[in-house]
């Protein structure tokens, strides 16, 4: 997977530029981001893009040291189906 990371978004474009995949978080504060939105384009649905948009989003805040709270349906299930970023997840 070929994601492009930007200061509040991970996304991957299709050969026309068009973004098909995104996990967006805006920063709530200097150490906490939220979880807004993801989409996967309806062509790749079922390949797990969006997890491995979730664990890029978590790698990216850990090395950073933020933490995240969540208002997406798919990241809130994610993290509940993930404890062990229970260190990083304030919603829990």
């Amino acid at each position: 997977m070929n994601f492009i990371y930007e200061c509040d978004k991970i996304y991957m474009k299709d050969d026309d530029g068009r973004i098909i995949a995104e996990v967006t978080f805006p920063k709530v504060s200097n150490d906490e981001v939220n979880v807004c939105h993801t989409y996967v384009d309806p062509s790749l649905r079922g390949q797990g893009i969006a997890s491995k948009l979730m664990y890029s989003l978590v790698t990216e805040l850990k090395k950073n040291n933020k933490k995240t709270t969540a208002t997406c349906s798919y990241a809130i299930e994610w993290f509940k189906s993930h404890p062990e970023y229970s260190d990083i997840y304030l919603n829990m």
